[in-house]
């Protein structure tokens, strides 16, 4: 479920204990306002920043969706477009970072602070820290803004803040406030949780390449398209959209021009989807895995919404092989539904781990399980911070399961793709090693299925205490500062 902009697995809604002053469907003005509030300020960029901040803190809302629909819904295009999102998703992602140096600024508890004086202040923070936008200038839109929100009460607490933040730059906030420790001084500059670093270290096998790791993770991603297998090839794609082929997949483009995606041409008539070259290697590597015997059935247990079952699709269409598609929510079927129109896919709307399908096992399987996201957190700015240590016990024990039903639904000799959007060690390897164990399945050479891509081996040091071995892992880890995708894992096994 990984191509989702929704966090796989983000079944929690990842919401903190209402802030002192906060309403639930707005931000609302600090009690004892005086005066009404005035009207809207004519910064449309900075208005759409705030009230998405205001959806994410409020009602757990994901910013790559609020976003847009605001943009659309108030005809924001152009330039101030450009800006809102820039505000928006940089705010969102350097959160901790932010918050660091305005509790540093401020002369009382930022829990303690009315949510919508909160959201400007992680706004005009960005700006003054983050951006190349004037500090005076920065300091003065976001003052207006809290006027037109919340009265003139807060200004004065506000622009004293803002003052204070822009004393110092970043770097100078950071030698300040980090910690001691590399990795916890990695941490913040890179704007991370030390609890995610920590993770990557061990995904990496130690801390050389974490500074590079956490700097990609933290810069604004690329947007990738997938040209549809059979339909119109990567150059083709790239002519007409301007973009250029990508270094990996043979049916990725990479745009270089800003815009809305969804509006290109080719897009909109189906012809290609957006998304992630890794997402699509993911894709390839199904397609690519050995199998013994026939090889006409393929499934995609967990499709939605439905960017892996697309290309999955054309190239079963290719092979004269079909795809049943499988998801557990409605609404995400549909999506797989509408994707696939047209290609031998039929979609299934149930619970992965028992839903009745049409066939009783299949040559192929591919399921991309629900997971902590943490590979993708470039796309979804707010994830970094609302995700915690404790939900991968409850994430690994879904994915364990979900491989072990994959298993069962696969003949002997075919083969299943075990993918999550996560480099944690205890959703990639560990899963594997430990259903490997159980059920007697074969790990076959993953990165030997992708020989145009350097450097996607597991390294030592990367284990599990449920992988006691210590050489590389078989699976396929891709990174952003390696690869320029998400931080994909992929692993093949083929039922003995």
């Amino acid at each position: 479920m990984t191509d989702s902009s929704v966090p796989p697995g983000g079944h929690r809604s990842g919401r903190g204990p209402r802030r002192k002053g906060d309403r639930k469907g707005r931000s609302g003005p600090p009690r004892g306002r005086q005066g009404p509030a005035r009207p809207p300020s004519g910064d449309p960029a900075r208005e759409a920043a705030l009230d998405t901040l205001r959806a994410v803190r409020e009602d757990a809302a994901y910013a790559n969706l609020a976003l847009p629909a605001l943009l659309r819904e108030r005809r924001i295009t152009g330039r101030d477009a450009a800006l809102a999102t820039d505000l928006t998703y940089g705010t969102c992602r350097a959160q901790g970072l932010l918050d660091a140096v305005l509790a540093a600024c401020c002369d009382r508890p930022l829990d303690e602070l009315d949510g919508v004086v909160l959201d400007a202040l992680r706004l005009g923070a960005q700006q003054l820290l983050r951006t190349r936008i004037p500090p005076h200038a920065a300091v003065s839109a976001v003052v207006e803004l809290v006027r037109s929100r919340a009265g003139s009460r807060p200004t004065g607490f506000v622009n004293a803040v803002l003052r204070r933040v822009a004393e110092r730059d970043e770097a100078a906030w950071v030698a300040r406030l980090a910690p001691p420790d590399d990795l916890g001084r990695l941490a913040l500059t890179h704007a991370h949780p030390r609890w995610i670093a920590e993770v990557f270290a061990r995904a990496l096998g130690g801390e050389e390449e974490l500074a590079a790791a956490l700097a990609a993770d933290d810069a604004r991603p690329a947007v990738h398209l997938a040209a549809r297998p059979g339909e119109i090839s990567a150059e083709e794609l790239a002519a007409i959209t301007g973009g250029d082929e990508s270094p990996y997949s043979p049916y990725g483009v990479l745009l270089t021009e800003g815009g809305d995606p969804g509006e290109l041409a080719p897009v909109r008539e189906g012809l290609a989807v957006v998304q992630d070259e890794g997402s699509q290697l993911v894709a390839l590597v199904a397609s690519r895995a050995p199998v013994e015997g026939s090889d006409t059935r393929w499934l995609d247990l967990c499709a939605g919404p439905g960017g892996k079952a697309v290309m999955l699709g054309a190239l079963a269409a290719i092979e004269g092989a079909t795809l049943d598609a499988v998801d557990r929510a409605p609404h995400r079927a549909r999506l797989v539904e509408q994707a696939t129109e047209g290609l031998p896919v039929r979609v299934h709307t149930g619970d992965a781990r028992e839903i009745a399908l049409p066939e009783e096992t299949y040559d192929r399987v591919l399921v991309d399980a629900p997971c902590t996201g943490l590979g993708a957190l470039r796309r979804r700015p707010e994830a970094r911070w609302r995700r915690q240590p404790e939900d991968v016990a409850e994430l690994t024990e879904l994915q364990r399961a979900l491989l072990r039903a994959a298993l069962e639904r696969t003949r002997p000799g075919g083969v299943v793709t075990y993918a999550t959007c996560s480099p944690h060690p205890e959703e990639t390897t560990a899963v594997v090693a430990a259903v490997a164990a159980e059920t007697g399945a074969e790990v076959l050479d993953t990165p030997a299925l992708l020989p145009e891509v350097p450097d996607t081996a597991v390294p030592p040091g990367r284990r599990s205490e449920a992988e006691p071995d210590p050489e590389h892992g078989p699976g396929v880890q891709l990174w952003p500062h390696r690869h320029g995708t998400d931080a994909m894992y992929a692993a093949v096994l083929r039922r003995s």
